[in-house]
This record gives C-alpha cells, structure tokens and sequence, in this order.
C-alpha cells in the first residue's frame, strides 16, 4: 500500500509539474516540446531505477538510476516553484501588480528556480560524495575503567546499485583512516536487496575494514525490503561483520554492543529483554536504526548511535524531520546517556546533500 500511495504520488506530481512546464513554455517556441520528451525518459528512467535496477547491467543500471533519481528532485523543486508561481498569480488577480506581464513573470521565475536549482545540485552532489567526518568525545557515567576506545560508525549506506563497490571502497578507506578500535553500522547497510552486493563481490571490501575489537550491525528499514529480512545479516555474516538483531556481543569483557532489531519488526523484543541478565557495571553501547523512543534507552544505555534521518537528506526535508524526531541529527545528553543521530554516510535515491551533508561519526568513547 506505502509504495502505491508513493507511485501515485510521484505520478501526480510529475504530471502537474509537467503540465505546468508546458503553460509556462508555450510562448518559447519548440523549447516545451523538448521539456516534455526530457519529462517522459526521464520518467521512465526513475521507473526502471525503482523497478528493475538488477535486470540491467551494473553500468546501464547505474547510470539510469542516478538519471532517475535526480528527475525526482528535479520535479520536487520544480512543484515547489510552481506552487510559488500560482500564489504569486492568485495575489495578482487580487491585486493587479503585474497585470500586464505575467506570463513574462511566470517565465523568469521558471527560469530563476531551474538555475536555483541545477547549482544547488552540484554543490548537493559535492557534499554528497565528500562526507565529513564527526569527531565527539564522550564519557561513560559509571566507575571509570579509565580505558578508551575509538568507535568509528556509520549508518545508511544504501550498499547497492546506485552506491557501488567502487564507493564502499571509498568508506573503507575513509574508516580505516579514522583508526578505530571497533566498527559499528547503524543499519540501512543495503538498499533494499543484496543482489547488487552479491554481484559486485562487496565482501571484498568489507574484509578490508581494520578494527581490533570487530564490526558490528543491525538491522534497518530497507533491510526489510530486501527478499527476505535475514539476506543483509547472512550477507554480512560471510564478510566478517557480526549481525546483531536482538542480542547482545560482549566485547573484550569489558563492554557490551547492544543490537536492536529494526522498528519495522512490530515483534521486536523490549530493550529490557535483550539487557536481561547483562553486567549492569559495564557500559552498554546500544545500535538502533530508528531513533523513537529514546527514553527506553536512558540510563540503561551510556551510549546509543541510530541513524535512518538522513537529517532529511535534501531542503525542505531537514525541517521536517526536526519537527519528527525529538533527536532527528546529531548529539543529545538525557540522564547518563549519551545519543547521536547520524545523518548517513550514504543515502536513498538522489545522491544530493542540500542543506545536509553526509558524514562517518568517530567517537573517543572513555569509560
């Protein structure tokens, strides 16, 4: 039902944004005929990305999807733009400002927001492809071991055939450079299938991590729109990660990784289930992919890392997930625990960062 709603959505919205094209094109000679031939293949282009990304060849693949995914932001500016517009029109019939040159108006706004929008693109794209990297320092509030360890995490990959192996290689690199004790993925580490994973060898890469103490993960959304919610953990399981979903790994008996299932399980244990019978005068690191319901993990957990915000990826979206979340990017103190919300080292769909960026978030964890 979620994807129908979404396919009808988009469907509208292409067409409206499409329409209006065409209204505001009609005095520009052969121009709108153009608009409406790049709006039909790159339509079908965003269907074929979404539908059948792993019956093309990796290259083909790639190359549609990113054409796809970028009309998709494309016609959500271009729908805020038109909605602009036909305000400024609706004032006009009341007040009569622009009586005379309205089309004229309707036309350099088009042609102001296209612009608008193609640079905000390229630097959404640089800010994409170059993720910064988090730096926190953070204590534990129990007796103190006074040992530290450097956790290097990263949540939202979206592994796949948008992000290839070519970027994974890309991320290995920049954790390693973080020399981190230990690896931790807040999930979402595929985008839906591991198809792509499988074909490209990504398991190759994955060996390459160097962290003393292990990688750990856990489950995201999109790990349960894969073909079938365990392929991701099995996947990950032969490259060398430890999957945790609903358990706990006890790390150099000193600390415990708590794994939590992702919320899109509705049968997912309590927190107080997976702790059940854990050291309570250790720390307790806690992964889960969506960040609800953060005062299940107060004072139980010195520190919980989520992710799945995208911090909404792209303008307007990071306003939105701010007034969704009560942590929806970044750092929160409640009580003795410390949270961080990643944005994503990768993302889903359009490989934009406008207004937010990409990031790997190294924490100096004492304790």
């Amino acid at each position: 039902m979620f994807f129908f709603f979404m396919f009808a959505f988009t469907l509208l919205m292409t067409f409206y944004v499409t329409l209006r094209g065409w209204q505001v094109l009609a005095d520009v000679g052969n121009l709108r005929y153009w608009y409406i031939g790049f709006n039909i293949i790159l339509f079908l282009s965003l269907l074929a990305g979404m539908i059948f990304p792993n019956a093309m060849p990796q290259p083909v693949a790639k190359a549609v999807t990113f054409a796809g995914y970028s009309y998709m932001l494309i016609v959500i500016y271009l729908l805020l733009s038109f909605l602009m517009t036909d305000v400024v029109r609706i004032l006009n019939l009341a007040f009569h400002f622009a009586p005379a040159g309205m089309k004229t108006l309707r036309l350099w706004m088009f042609a102001g927001s296209a612009a608008i929008i193609f640079v905000s693109m390229i630097i959404g794209n640089y800010k994409f492809n170059h993720p910064k990297v988090v730096h926190l320092n953070l204590t534990a509030e129990k007796p103190l071991q006074h040992k530290k360890i450097r956790i290097v995490a990263a949540s939202d990959i979206h592994l796949g055939v948008s992000i290839d192996k070519s970027r994974l290689k890309k991320y290995v690199s920049l954790m390693n450079a973080q020399n981190p004790d230990i690896v931790l993925l807040a999930g979402d580490v595929s985008d839906r299938s591991t198809i792509p994973l499988v074909k490209q060898k990504m398991e190759e890469e994955f060996w390459q991590i160097k962290a003393p103490m292990g990688i750990y993960a856990v489950s995201g959304n999109h790990e349960y729109y894969s073909e079938n919610p365990y392929a991701t953990a099995q996947y990950l399981q032969k490259s060398g990660i430890t999957f945790l979903r609903d358990s706990v790994a006890l790390v150099d008996n000193d600390f415990y990784v708590v794994g939590r299932d992702d919320k899109t399980n509705h049968h997912r244990k309590t927190l107080a289930e997976i702790e059940k019978g854990i050291d309570p005068a250790k720390p307790v690191i806690l992964l889960d992919h969506q960040p609800f319901n953060l005062e299940a993990a107060e004072n139980n957990v010195d520190l919980q890392i989520s992710g799945h915000t995208h911090d909404g990826q792209f303008f307007p979206g990071n306003w939105f997930v701010k007034r969704m979340y009560e942590l929806g990017h970044g750092y929160l103190k409640k009580g003795k625990t410390h949270y961080y919300v990643s944005s994503g080292l990768g993302l889903w769909g359009p490989q934009y960062r406008i207004g937010t960026q990409s990031e790997l978030v190294v924490i100096d964890f004492e304790y």
